[in-house]
Order: structure tokens, then C-alpha cells, then sequence
């Protein structure tokens, strides 16, 4: 244990166990949290599971539109063109494609960036850390990409919608739910799919994108060496044929686009319509394989770039245990012994690093620099090489410590670390704000350089840029 300082001055222990929790689990210490955690650290985590994952709230007040929404503005913007191309401009004389198209990506692009700022500030107001932690990891696992134009309005409404409502509920219906979701059906072309012999695909030669079924059992589901073959991912993409963009909150299931017949998918035979594609995603979600494959990520996520076998198995048993709950795999990883070890080996990502630096100094304040604050966060991670829900393929943003860094990325980190000591106040104690927010992780020639630095602002940058502060 490490004393460190409290209310007033005040010097109080704080367990190990509780600042590994904070900051591995959570996302970085805010002031006051170390010592919440601390008289029992583990069911401190445990317990923000009984919540329900909380929404970003847009910092200007405005509400979030829907998925089903923007489908709905989507469709009638399509139906607009096909009446102009067939009765001419006399349709609407005021309609003009090009200049609607051109105002609509400005407002996306803005909303975008609002969805974002909220996101950002979410994580570093929220008192249930390790909840959020779990929504960023299953958006990551379940990745859509804002990098994709056309899924671009979609993306925060997809983790609002898909991921959010089931980050401690059961892995079947959140795999239903990111794959029935517009964002997921725009990112990976299924919206356009169609059965090669289904009436539309007879009448207009379209066909089949493999796309969807692919993913969801390499990247989703049963991993890249769960027993799939390029068959079973073309008999997925038939069984998804239809899976498009309608009116039932953005998802529609259209029978004339469907491949008819029956499809044998991984030696099971599934009969046509949209139960098909229903009754095989349980079943993947059910898979042995799946249990393997998500257990191996969770477990690189919240414990060890390479976690340990017994981890993995542990937490793929409970997994097969429980059906798929999501709340008892968080749980058990939770009460791994190999997640409490005290070396900090996992660096932490752009997004979280900026957070934890952000959480360590009590922002984001409220009025007028609200938005300023977490704007200037979402250009600081994006120069660190990260964008939240714009990972540049769907295999998501890698969770191993080498991606993060590099010489480049470390120098930027620093950057970042002296332009947030330049914003802090001449009076404020760095030192205190260390020992209140790190704990026992603080290290020594940490302590000391920062006693040896002249000013405040510098004291803190060196904090940020040390080693136990960019890993967790």
C-alpha cells in the first residue's frame, strides 16, 4: 500500500487492488474514485454491472436521432430521385438531388462530431467506468466504421441502439441486434444483397455479397479458425439475403430479395425466410467455437495482450455455462487472479489514454469550454491514430500494446501530455493529484521528477507521460 492524500490534506491508504481496478478495468482515475474502490475493490467493479449501460447526451442539448430516422429521411430521399427521373423536374421543381445530398453530408459530418464529443465526454464524467470499458470493447468487437461514407450517419446510433442496451445481457441478442442494425447492414454491403435466385435477382441480375456472412463468423463469432468454410460463409450470405433497410426501426426483411429454398449451413439445414437468418445467428451464438473466440478476445481486452490459457478457458466455460451472459463473463474476468497481477503490461489506446488524462484532472468543466474540451480530445486522439467508431477495417482497432507504441505515437502522447500541463492552473498541487489518482501505481523516480519540476503544468505532463499512466 501507498499513503496518499485525501479530503483537506488528509494522508489515507489505498489498497492495490483498488487502483488496478480503477484504472485496468475502469478508465483512469477520477479525483475522489481511488478511494471509493478501496474498501472493496472487486465488487466496486461488480456492481456497475447491475446498471444499464448509460447514453451520451449531446454536450449542446439536442437529441440523438434514431437509426430508424435516418433510414426513414434515406428511403424518402431515394423515392424523391426515382419520381424526378420519371415525371422530370416538374415532380418537385424545388427538388434538387445534388444540393440536398451536399447539405445532408454537411449535417452528418456535424452530427457526427457531436456524437463523438458526447461519446468522449461520457467517458470521462461517468461514475460507472467499467460499464463503459465494456461498451467501447463490444463496439470495437462488433466494429462499423464512420471511414465508410455511407455508414457514417448511422455509426452512433449503432452503439447507441446494438451495443449499449446489451453490454450485460446475453451475446445472442446483441449479435441479432448489431447484425439487423442499418450501420452494420450499410458496412458490410447486405443491404444490397440479393439472392441470385430470388425474384429480384432473376428479374435484375444482381446477386449475392458475401460480406456479412463472412464477418460474422470470422471476426463476430467463430473466429478465423472456428471450422467455417468459404461454403458456409456463401450459405450465410443466402440465408441473410433480404436482411435490408426498411421501416421497423431502419431494418426490413424483404421475401423477393430472399435466396428461396433451403441453405445447409455448418451441416444444418435452415428453411428459407427471415427465421432462417434468426435461428442461424443463435446458433453461431451458441457455438462452442464462439465461446473460444470471444472468450480469447475478452480476456486480450480486459486482462494481457496474451492472456493466460487458464484465463481463456475459465472465462470460455462460463461463457457455455451461462449461454452466452455477457454480465457473468464481465464478472469472471473481474475475479480472474491473472487480471490482478501488478505490472501494468497493457498500453493504453489513444481514446483511453486521452480519457484517463482528462478523468485525472476533473474535466470536462461545464459552460462554454465543454464543447471546446472534448473537441480538443477528439483531435488529440486522432492525431495519436485513433477515432472512435471509425477503425480503418472491421477487424476494429487492434487491443495489443505494439500498435500503440511506437516512437511516433509515444511523441505524440508527450505532446499531448505538456499542452494539458499548460492548461492547468498555477496553484494546483500535480503531486497530490498524482498520489489521489494513481495510488500505489505512482512510482518512485516518478515522484521525484515531478517534485523536481518548476512549474504545476510540468509536474503534470511528466505525470501523464509516464509509463504507469499510459498502461493499465
Amino acid at each position: 500500500m501507498l499513503c496518499s492524500r485525501g479530503e483537506r490534506g488528509k494522508r489515507v491508504s489505498i489498497p492495490l487492488e483498488s487502483a488496478l481496478a480503477v484504472h485496468r478495468f475502469g478508465l483512469g482515475a477520477r479525483p475522489g474514485e481511488l478511494s471509493a474502490a478501496s474498501a472493496d475493490a472487486r465488487g466496486w467493479l461488480i456492481a456497475q454491472l447491475d446498471a444499464t449501460a448509460q447514453q451520451p447526451v449531446a454536450l449542446d442539448g439536442t437529441a440523438f436521432r434514431s437509426a430508424g430516422a435516418r433510414v426513414a429521411e434515406l428511403l424518402a430521399f431515394r423515392q424523391m430521385v426515382q419520381q424526378q427521373k420519371a415525371l422530370g423536374q416538374s415532380a418537385n421543381p424545388a427538388f434538387d438531388p445534388t444540393l440536398q445530398r451536399m447539405a445532408q453530408n454537411k449535417a452528418d459530418q456535424q452530427e457526427l462530431v457531436s456524437e463523438l464529443e458526447a461519446r468522449y465526454a461520457l467517458g470521462v464524467t461517468t461514475d460507472k467506468p467499467f460499464l463503459e470499458r465494456l461498451v467501447w470493447f463490444w463496439s470495437n468487437h462488433f466494429t462499423v466504421s464512420a471511414q465508410k461514407f455511407d455508414v457514417k450517419p448511422y455509426v452512433g446510433a449503432f452503439e447507441r441502439e446494438a451495443i449499449r442496451p446489451h453490454v450485460t445481457g446475453t451475446f445472442s441478442d446483441m449479435l441479432l441486434a448489431v447484425t439487423r442494425h442499418p450501420a452494420m447492414l450499410l458496412y458490410l454491403d447486405n443491404a444490397q444483397s440479393i439472392g441470385p435466385g430470388s425474384p429480384a435477382g432473376l428479374r435484375s441480375g444482381k446477386g449475392l455479397n458475401e460480406n456479412l456472412g463472412r464477418e460474422l463468423m470470422e471476426l463476430h463469432t467463430l473466429g478465423v479458425d472456428g471450422g467455417y468454410t468459404q461454403a458456409d460463409v456463401i450459405a450465410m450470405a443466402k440465408i441473410l439475403t433480404g436482411w435490408t433497410l426498411g421501416d421497423d426501426n431502419g431494418f426490413a426483411f424483404r421475401p423477393n430479395w430472399h435466396e428461396p429454398g433451403a441453405v445447409v449451413l455448418r451441416g444444418k439445414t435452415y428453411d428459407g425466410g427471415e427465421n432462417a437468418g434468426v435461428a442461424a445467428l443463435a446458433d453461431l451464438a451458441r457455438d462452442p467455437a464462439t465461446a473460444r473466440h470471444v472468450a480469447k478476445q475478452f480476456a486480450t481486452g480486459f486482462i494481457a495482450d496474451d492472456p493466460p490459457s487458464e484465463s481463456v478457458a475459465r472465462l470460455e466455460r462460463v461463457f457455455n455455462d451461462t449461454g452466452g451472459d455477457l454480465k457473468a463473463l464481465a464478472s469472471a474476468a473481474v475475479k480472474d487472479s491473472a487480471a490482478w497481477k501488478p505490472e501494468n503490461a497493457k498500453m493504453r489506446s489513444p481514446v483511453e489514454y486521452v480519457t484517463a488524462s482528462l478523468r485525472l484532472v476533473g474535466w470536462p468543466h461545464d459552460g462554454d469550454d465543454r464543447e471546446k474540451q472534448m473537441r480538443g480530445a477528439l483531435g488529440a486522439s486522432r492525431m495519436m491514430g485513433e477515432v472512435p467508431l471509425s477503425a480503418p477495417s472491421p477487424k476494429g482497432w487492434p487491443m495489443q500494446s505494439s500498435a500503440w507504441s511506437g516512437p511516433d505515437a509515444l511523441l505524440n502522447r508527450i505532446a499531448w501530455a505538456r499542452a494539458l500541463g499548460n492548461h492547468i492552473p498555477f496553484g494546483v498541487d500535480a503531486l497530490a493529484m498524482a498520489d489521489e489518482t494513481l495510488g500505489p501505481l505512482l512510482r518512485a523516480d516518478t515522484r521525484g521528477g515531478m517534485r523536481a519540476c518548476s512549474t504545476p503544468g510540468e509536474a503534470l505532463a511528466l505525470l501523464v507521460s509516464s509509463p504507469e499512466f499510459q498502461r493499465r
